[in-house]
């Protein structure tokens, strides 16, 4: 970390002033140390001088420490800076509430193809714009009702646009007082402070003017998108009567005007948005952004507390600086080796991991690695991993020594007995032509050191389990005792260096495969049965239940898969519910 000197200043100077006590507090500190001195009550002041020794070194070692610790401090709150950051600053987006007029008369042609698909397309439009940002959407006739409350996730809102229609109204009218007032109460729900309001419609009353004026005086801004033409077109209402709507672009200022907002006729581009300043979301407390692109001076006293708290320490007691360099030393200190002491863990928590180690080396193939992982463990887990280990790599007498301590520990071990037979047998067979070098496999099968790899159990955290037995031998003992126990011979890591031995290889990789492939064909045999088995249970449904099967799939189908239908019966319960309380 470099020092730039020219950029050096403070965020708080006004606590250097502080420093200008310094010389007020080294005299009084001085008046009540001579005050404190035991012999001025017996001996008279004009010989103090002479048989007091002044200056000594400890009075003037605390005296210096005291002033570089203050002075320290006073550095520390003033805020010492160098260098700037990248300050994070808390900014939140304006919410914005889309109000959409869904009488009947949104449902007229001046906007071909009508106005109600217009709107729609705007407001998929203010969704792409304000993506990211908190968006609601609500929608009146004779009442306001909300399709979806405030949200960042506008895809979520576009998934209505499509049934937007007036018929999921549950009354008819045109109520944009209610709609503004609707919006506004979402905000205020929200606790959102600032927020913008966009109503889209033909014309607005006095109560609409009304309620843009109090939504403003809540701190909403109320802006306008004109549904229509001044010429307007006929529409068939709700109740069947034909009507004429035309656009009143002056009762929509006005009430622009009332809600502190905008107001601009529907445009088929996006200039309407970008006029009435919604097509992107302003930022609240936009005051509060730092100069410079967001970088702010970093507070850097935070490092002057490293020497005040070394010189607190010294305060304390005699021998405290051989503490502090010991404090400081230890961070430095080279980490505990592996065959020291782990102050982090308990015992069992070590050996559980030392088991885990030598398991997975046991099933990667490593059996030095995991006969040292597993040796020391002192348990009859620990003697069987061991007992493993040492048989895969051939050396029987030891192996057989390991289970015997396995057994010792824990008589009648099931996989301690199995194998101790199996790798017994192994020790006493006679070997084969090729068997010296590895190359022979006990099963025929040519796969040495293969089937282990069958039983393997990882050792689970907070369990002692052990790891897996090696391969398994054609001995009566290892059937019985249905365990996998070791093999008579290792793995063989080169090919066989002469003909006989290729073909005998050649000749177990075949009877292995087609081994494989009978296994294969009983599975699929017996998938074939359950299925089978599973058929009749089709056959035997009686008449009753295939006729109630059938008429649950007809209720299922004529359940409606549409969000309109959805939004209709949130409405009309909705209503239904207001008027019960009243509202």
């Amino acid at each position: 970390m470099s020092l730039d000197w020219t950029a050096l200043h403070f965020l708080r100077p006004p606590w250097l002033w502080a420093l200008a006590a310094l010389p007020v507090l080294a005299w009084v500190w001085r008046v009540q140390r001579q005050r404190r001195s035991a012999w001025r009550g017996h001996v008279d002041a004009h010989l103090l001088p002479h048989l007091l020794v002044r200056g000594g070194a400890d009075a003037r070692t605390g005296m210096i420490a005291a002033t570089i610790a203050y002075t320290l401090a006073v550095l520390a709150l003033a805020g010492p800076s160098w260098r700037q950051a990248e300050q994070p600053l808390w900014q939140v987006k304006r919410p914005l509430v889309a109000v959409l007029d869904l009488s009947g008369r949104i449902t007229a042609s001046d906007l071909p193809p009508s106005r109600l698909l217009q709107a729609r397309a705007k407001l998929a439009q203010v969704m792409d714009a304000r993506a990211g940002s908190p968006v609601a959407l609500v929608v009146y006739a004779g009442d306001a009702f909300t399709v979806t409350p405030l949200t960042d996730d506008t895809a979520n809102i576009r998934l209505f646009l499509d049934d937007l229609a007036p018929d999921i109204m549950p009354m008819e009218g045109q109520r944009a007082d209610r709609g503004i007032a609707w919006a506004a109460r979402l905000l205020t729900q929200a606790d959102a402070r600032r927020g913008d309001i966009l109503l889209l419609t033909d014309r607005a009353d006095s109560a609409a003017v009304a309620a843009a004026s109090e939504a403003r005086a809540q701190g909403y801004a109320v802006s306008v998108v004109g549904l229509g033409t001044s010429s307007g077109a006929a529409y068939r209402g709700g109740d069947g009567v034909i009507g004429h709507a035309s656009l009143d672009a002056s009762s929509l200022q006005g009430l622009a005007s009332a809600g502190g907002g905008r107001y601009h006729a529907l445009t088929a581009d996006d200039g309407d948005l970008a006029a009435l300043g919604v097509r992107s979301p302003a930022l609240m407390g936009e005051s509060t952004a730092t100069a410079g692109g967001g970088k702010a001076w970093r507070d850097e006293g935070y490092w002057l507390l490293i020497p005040l708290m070394a010189l607190a320490l010294l305060g304390f007691r005699r021998g405290a600086a051989l503490v502090l360099v010991g404090v400081l030393w230890l961070p430095m200190a080279p980490p505990v080796s592996a065959a020291g002491i782990d102050w982090w863990q308990r015992a069992d928590q070590v050996e559980h991991a030392r088991v885990v180690e030598g398991a997975d080396a046991y099933r990667q193939g490593d059996f030095a690695a995991a006969e040292q992982a597993f040796t020391g463990i002192d348990t009859p887990e620990g003697w069987y991993n061991l007992g493993n280990a040492l048989a895969k790599q051939q050396r029987y007498d030891d192996a057989i020594a390991a289970y015997d301590r396995a057994l010792r520990a824990k008589p009648g071990m099931p996989d301690a007995v199995a194998n101790r037979a199996a790798v017994d047998a192994a020790r006493k067979r006679p070997p084969s032509s090729g068997e010296g070098q590895g190359k022979s496999d006990p099963q025929g099968d040519g796969k040495q050191g293969s089937a282990g790899s069958q039983g393997d159990a990882k050792p689970e955290p907070g369990s002692q389990k052990h790891a897996s037995p090696p391969p398994a031998d054609n001995t009566p003992a290892s059937k019985s005792a249905g365990k996998t126990p070791p093999a008579t011979n290792a793995p063989s890591r080169s090919p066989p260096s002469s003909p006989p031995d290729a073909a005998a290889q050649s000749a177990a990789d075949a009877a292995q495969r087609e081994r494989m492939r009978e296994a294969m064909a009983r599975e699929a045999g017996q998938r074939a049965d359950e299925a089978k088995q599973g058929a009749p249970a089709v056959q035997a449904e009686t008449a009753e239940q295939r006729e109630r099967r059938q008429a649950v799939d007809a209720w299922l189908k004529r359940v409606p898969d549409e969000p309109g239908s959805l939004l209709k019966a949130k409405f009309r319960l909705e209503q239904e519910r207001r008027q019960r309380e009243g509202r």
